[in-house]
């Protein structure tokens, strides 16, 4: 039998390896905001993890898997707004949706800017388009079926997407609390109902 101190070795380098390849993926992340994908290099990645570009080539392959380590670092922030008890009202939904553009929405729309450039990119974008519309049409989308509740989803997907979050934010320098506000109205001009 193998004394303990091996598998306390093993487990202390799963967890460092683990915490490196956070450390490479957040430093991808933050690049990504002030920077377009095709002027990150590795070796930018590298230094700004405080590692070398071959130990990042070994990670993650190149910057497709970067991508994909920072699309999961986006699909844990989403979680709070995925994970909502049935019970929770449709203002707590908007509030946890608006919660979550807060923190990667700045990311969101630099990658949809770059999207036609990086087919990488495509996919990813495209799964988050499908799990909001599917959100959406959970929460909100309780209205008619057919055709009509598909135009009626779709209505809601256009309130309540990222890119209106950043006309109101951003561009019109609202705060977090009026964009709740604002997009309470846009869902109940679409729905006909009050919001709770």
């Amino acid at each position: 039998m193998p004394p303990p101190k091996r598998v306390y070795r093993q487990t202390a380098r799963a967890a460092a390896a683990e915490q490196l390849q956070q450390r490479v993926a957040k430093a991808f992340y933050k690049l990504l905001l002030s920077r377009w994908v095709d002027e990150i290099t590795l070796d930018d990645v590298a230094a700004s993890a405080g590692t070398t570009r071959q130990t990042v080539i070994r990670l993650f392959g190149g910057k497709e898997g970067l991508l994909e380590a920072v699309a999961a670092i986006i699909e844990v922030q989403a979680e709070p707004r995925l994970l909502l008890p049935h019970g929770a009202s449709i203002q707590e939904a908007l509030r946890a949706l608006i919660a979550h553009y807060e923190v990667v929405g700045d990311l969101v729309i630099r990658l949809l800017a770059q999207e036609e450039r990086h087919p990488a990119l495509r996919p990813i974008l495209d799964l988050g388009r499908r799990v909001h519309r599917k959100w959406v049409a959970e929460w909100f989308g309780s209205g008619p079926k057919g055709v009509e509740g598909e135009r009626q989803v779709t209505r809601l997907v256009v309130a309540t997407d990222v890119y209106t979050w950043k006309l109101l934010r951003r561009d019109f320098g609202n705060s977090e609390k009026e964009v709740t506000i604002l997009m309470a109205g846009l869902l109940k001009q679409i729905t006909g109902e009050k919001t709770r």
